[in-house]
Formats: C-alpha cells, sequence, structure tokens
C-alpha cells in the first residue's frame, strides 16, 4: 500500500507550518498588541536577523510600522490557552484583548514591548526596512537587538526539551485550534 497522498494546493502551507508558533508584539505611542504568527523564520546568523509574516491589516503591524520594532517569542504548552486567545480575536475589533486573553506580561529594561509569560524564548528586532517585501507580501525584516531564553529549556546555546516538564515544550500550530507539542529527541551519531 502507497502511503502518500496528494494534498491539496491551497493546504500545502500546512506542510511547511510546523515550525514553532511565535507570539509577535509590538508597542508604539503607548498602545500595544500581541499576537500569534506561524510565519516566521531566521534570515541571517551575525547579526542575527529574523523575518515574520503580519499582514497589514493587523492592529500589531500598524504598532511595528509606527515604532520601527517589534518581538517574536516562543509560547509553550503552559500557556496554548492565552495563544490562541491572542489569535482568535484583533485588538482592531476588541481594544482590551490583551487584558481579555488570559496571558501574563512583562518588560525587560529599555523595552517597551510587552513581553509574554510562559515563553520558552523572547527577542527583540529592529526593522530593516524593506519596502518591497513589506508591501508586497506583508514580510518584515528585523536585526535582533535582544533575547533571552529560560534555562530550564534552553542552556549551553541548546534546546533541553528532554530535561524540561511537558508545559515547557514549545507550541507547533496547524489550524482551527490544531497544535502539536515540540516531540521527544533522537539523538544520530555524527559521521
Amino acid at each position: 500500500m502507497n502511503p502518500i497522498l496528494p494534498v491539496a494546493p491551497e493546504k500545502a502551507y500546512r506542510l511547511l507550518n510546523l515550525g514553532a508558533t511565535t507570539l509577535v508584539a509590538a508597542s508604539a505611542d503607548g498602545v500595544a498588541d500581541v499576537m500569534p504568527a506561524a510565519w516566521s523564520m531566521p534570515l541571517d546568523f551575525a547579526p542575527f536577523k529574523a523575518g515574520v509574516v503580519v499582514d497589514s491589516s493587523h492592529f500589531t503591524r500598524k504598532l511595528i510600522d509606527a515604532s520601527g520594532y517589534f518581538s517574536l517569542q516562543i509560547p509553550t504548552a503552559g500557556i496554548v490557552k492565552e495563544t490562541l486567545a491572542l489569535g482568535s480575536v484583533s485588538k482592531n475589533d476588541v481594544p482590551d484583548k490583551l487584558e481579555k486573553s488570559g496571558a501574563e506580561f512583562f518588560r525587560m529594561e529599555g523595552y517597551e514591548l510587552p513581553l509574554v509569560k510562559g515563553c520558552a524564548a523572547w527577542m527583540i528586532f529592529k526593522v530593516i526596512p524593506e519596502t518591497h517585501n513589506e508591501k508586497n507580501y506583508d514580510l518584515i525584516f528585523g536585526e535582533c537587538v535582544a533575547a533571552w531564553a529560560d534555562k530550564r529549556v534552553f542552556e549551553n546555546g541548546h534546546w533541553q526539551f528532554e530535561k524540561a516538564p511537558a508545559e515547557l515544550r514549545t507550541l507547533h500550530y496547524v489550524a482551527g485550534g490544531h497544535f502539536y507539542a515540540i516531540g521527544d529527541i533522537l539523538r544520530v551519531a555524527a559521521e
């Protein structure tokens, strides 16, 4: 029996959509927002750069455009309900979305962006202007200016999920409230 089945092209994005879900936060003029985004990616090592797709209609995008900064945060299984709540409504429609989400927030000294408690990692980026990609693809590039990680899951430059409780495993969003938590470690000897 052949285990390979066809996937409709309009659903094929889900085949690549298994990277860790991120929470994107921005703040401008005392107003903040946080939203989940499954489409984020590293772009370069030194200095570290990343990209994230944030539709121009999203409230968070307006704050990114106004401030020139955004954060990427890696939510965990322990805050899956809050993560879904942050993505279920728009601050365009629900001004007190953050308060209603159930998420808890903190800030790091020197940065006004809200960071979500319960994440495995937090990174702050300064936008690298790229008008063509921002306008045509809603793709925003940034250079990392600060980063932090929970030492229970990230130590000595490596993820350590096999040592951490299940609630600290990162989330991987599929669609419609369907998430996976990162799985077990597989070790292969290098040749």
